[in-house]
């Protein structure tokens, strides 16, 4: 084994703090139940496909004496997904009230996620394994895997190995797509009669798992600290060299939470919002105008640098761009596929994709730099559609801004100048030491699970808010998951899923960014977060997000 760094030995010894009410022991934690729930939409539908775990109540731990029946618990988890930071803390926590409970109960830990559950393939916790891994990053504890839970063979052979193991429960920590996989597994269970419980844990680094219920997934937390540490670094380069713009790209594909919180922690001169470019219906010349307002206002002021920070999946949100991809995936089906992979050199293509493409498509195509263009055409997925997530957008706006500002300049009208550099952030902050908000964070999730098992609670998703106070006033309990969901088209069919959160942009963070933008493009407003601090002052230490702490109105 290799030798440990100081920082892994001092955290192994770390205590992560629990809510009040959580270390009062277990045998001291009672139930209050709250109001019947109901989906966030699509109520009939979402109740036939749920009969046994739709409409149940919103639960709230308290002190009080435990009137849970006593029974050996054997508990089988799952991290399923991307890694997130303070996943191995949810063990953790899980594994910890299990022990405290009865020293008899189990817990095994499913190997590469879902499948492992599928294939039986399972390692058994002990105190000495689990220390290990103890307020550490990343999913190496058991590994994670992206397999679907979702065919009745899958599901019957779950009920199986459950049946076959002793199985009393199953939790399972994931984002939106595996907790609704755990919704499903869990109605199943109920259908059949297998006694198997099913637990969720909010999990994403993307924030994108978030309600009136779940403030925050965790990870999202410690990866855009980590984040905003390296682009507060970038922006005192470029503040030190004075000669650099640069374009950083952080995750976020679906929703720009990340990036919105980056920006507001380190404020920087541009951060693109993709929900408010869907709203605007801005299109790619307008967003690299906007850039380019900011590069020449800077550079008239002698500030020939900035930083501008990108969403992962910002041009998907671009009308113009989004009905050019669905004209690229018509135009290269069957044998006009072959036809065009047969064309010998690029100048064939073009002339092919001129001829393809409505005149309005072909416009916004012939925009595009060149290596942005074969991009489109080169990488395909399995069913021939164009890989969005694989452009790099970093690079198509500051090329695009490269454009207009020689346009410009051309005219008269600028005289500066620009130099990019490109960045993207995302596997850095994904198993990152998980910062003591999502140590504390997770390890009560995990703990709060095993309670709901406890207490007998099926298809509910492990619940802590009040997360904006300090750990000793949050509240724990939990919230049927089918309260999150809805009904979506998924591959020509009508699936239920959980509700992904967009930002708001009529919330409180957003109108913060908002208020402040126009001074960050121009002047040179940079905040420097730093690293992560695990010891010194609560103040330093225990920090929140800056977008929870303006939706909590701190």
């Amino acid at each position: 084994m290799s030798e440990l760094s100081p920082l892994q030995k001092a955290r192994y010894v770390y205590k992560p703090k629990l809510p009040k009410m959580l270390r009062n022991g277990i045998s001291e934690i009672c139930v209050k139940e709250g109001e019947v729930t109901q989906s966030v939409a699509d109520q009939e539908k979402i109740k036939a496909l749920f009969p046994n775990t739709y409409g149940k109540k919103e639960i709230t731990f308290e002190k009080g004496v435990n009137t849970s029946l006593s029974k050996k618990q054997v508990v089988g988890v799952i991290l399923s997904g991307g890694q997130a930071p303070g996943g191995h803390n949810v063990v953790c926590g899980l594994y910890d009230a299990l022990k405290a409970t009865n020293s008899d109960n189990i817990l095994y830990g499913f190997k590469k996620g879902p499948s492992g559950l599928i294939e039986d393939d399972f390692v058994e916790f002990d105190d000495a394994f689990i220390d290990q891994y103890r307020n550490t990053g990343g999913f190496d504890i058991i590994g994670s895997g992206r397999t679907k839970l979702e065919t009745e063979e899958q599901f019957k052979i779950a009920a199986e190995v459950c049946a076959k193991h002793g199985i009393t429960a199953i939790v399972i920590i994931g984002g939106d797509d595996s907790n609704t996989n755990a919704a499903v597994l869990a109605e199943y269970f109920a259908t059949h009669g297998t006694g198997v419980q099913v637990i969720g844990c909010p999990k994403t680094i993307d924030g994108d798992l978030k309600n009136e219920d779940i403030e925050i997934s965790f990870g999202f937390d410690t990866a855009t600290k980590t984040y905003s540490e390296l682009i507060g670094n970038i922006e005192r380069d470029a503040n030190s060299a004075k000669k650099y713009w640069h374009f950083v790209k952080v995750m976020g594909r679906s929703a720009s939470h990340v990036a919105l919180e980056c920006a507001l922690e380190t404020q920087p001169n541009i951060c693109l919002i993709s929900e408010e470019v869907a709203k605007k219906k801005m299109s790619l010349s307008q967003i690299a105008n906007y850039i380019a307002d900011s590069v020449e206002k800077r550079s008239a002021k002698g500030m020939n640098f900035g930083v501008a920070i990108i969403p992962e999946g910002v041009v998907e949100f671009v009308p113009e761009f989004s009905t050019l991809i669905a004209e690229i995936n018509e135009l290269l089906v069957g044998k006009k596929a072959d036809e065009f992979n047969a064309l010998a050199s690029w100048e064939e293509k073009y002339a092919f994709i001129k001829k393809g493409l409505s005149e309005d498509s072909f416009k916004v195509f012939d925009i595009l730099p060149q290596a942005i263009q074969q991009q489109l055409f080169l990488e395909r997925d399995p069913h021939g559609n164009v890989q969005v997530s694989l452009i790099e957008s970093e690079k198509l706006f500051s090329a695009l801004v490269k454009d207009v500002l020689a346009q410009r300049k051309a005219k008269g009208t600028y005289n500066g100048k620009f130099n990019a550099l490109h960045h993207f952030f995302g596997y850095e902050g994904r198993c990152a030491f998980p910062s003591n908000f999502d140590a504390d964070y997770c390890y009560s999730l995990g703990y709060n699970a095993f309670m709901l098992i406890q207490y007998g609670y099926n298809g509910y998703l492990s619940k802590v808010s009040n997360l904006s106070k300090p750990a000793d006033q949050w509240l724990a309990g939990g919230m049927p998951i089918t309260k999150m969901m809805n009904i979506e088209r998924r591959h020509g069919e009508d699936k239920p899923v959980i509700r992904k959160a967009l930002v708001e942009l009529d919330g409180k963070p957003f109108k913060y960014f908002e208020a402040h933008r126009e001074v960050w493009a121009v002047e040179t407003s940079y905040t420097y977060p730093g690293a992560i601090q695990y010891y010194g002052p609560v103040e330093v230490c225990d920090l929140t997000t800056r977008t929870l702490a303006l939706e909590k109105g701190e």
